[in-house]
């Protein structure tokens, strides 16, 4: 079995954000589409160690912004990076609005956002799967949807030639993320892509 045939489908790139008790948080997710149209519906699947994904919980509500080749590579960094319940992903961020159900939608580099109810949701281990209503939406721009395959080309910084230092690296095989270490932790979980360990690779630069 070539496990590489699973980088062949395409995935888009998204800001999913919620807010609870005051606190609005947001990540980087790539599974997100409509699974019904009458009544319109949307699922998402979120790793339940994001922030994001416990607040979703609680509110049952949330907004995805669709990330167009606009977007530039803060955007990822300050979504992707860093979690929510260390950092506030949203100050000295001006590219915001708010929807009708409250909660930040993302302005720079999306060309739609879609606000959503959670009607069910499904434990799938890692992740949560959310099926939600779709409430309200609009289209931000005409600007082609951003994938996998755009990013990496266009967006993410082309990694400079590394020198020979001795370290060890471990980079993600999905999105190219890396982590510096000889030994990367069992429960690692890409900070971009959330992939686990399994999918990173060793290189000793």
């Amino acid at each position: 079995m070539n496990k590489k045939a699973m980088y062949h489908l395409t995935y888009g790139l998204f800001v999913l954000t919620s807010c609870c008790d005051g606190k609005d948080s947001g990540c980087i997710i790539n599974t997100a589409g409509q699974v019904t149209s009458e009544p319109n519906r949307i699922s998402i699947a979120v790793n339940k160690a994001n922030f994001t994904h416990d607040l979703i919980k609680k509110s049952r509500v949330f907004n995805i912004s669709v990330l167009s080749r606009d977007a530039v590579f803060d955007t990822f960094r300050r979504f992707g990076f860093r979690s929510g319940r260390t950092a506030d992903k949203f100050a000295d961020y001006a590219y915001v609005k708010r929807s009708h159900n409250g909660l930040y939608y993302v302005t720079e580099g999306t060309n739609a956002y879609i606000s959503a109810e959670v009607e069910q949701e499904i434990d799938l281990g890692s992740h949560t799967l959310f099926i939600a209503a779709v409430k309200d939406m609009d289209v931000l721009s005409h600007t082609p949807s951003a994938d996998y395959g755009y990013y990496q080309s266009h967006i993410k910084p082309k990694p400079q030639e590394p020198k020979e230092t001795g370290k060890t690296i471990w980079r993600c095989k999905v999105c190219g993320y890396t982590y510096e270490g000889e030994e990367l932790p069992a429960d690692y979980i890409c900070p971009l892509c959330k992939h686990p360990a399994s999918d990173f690779e060793k290189v000793v630069l």
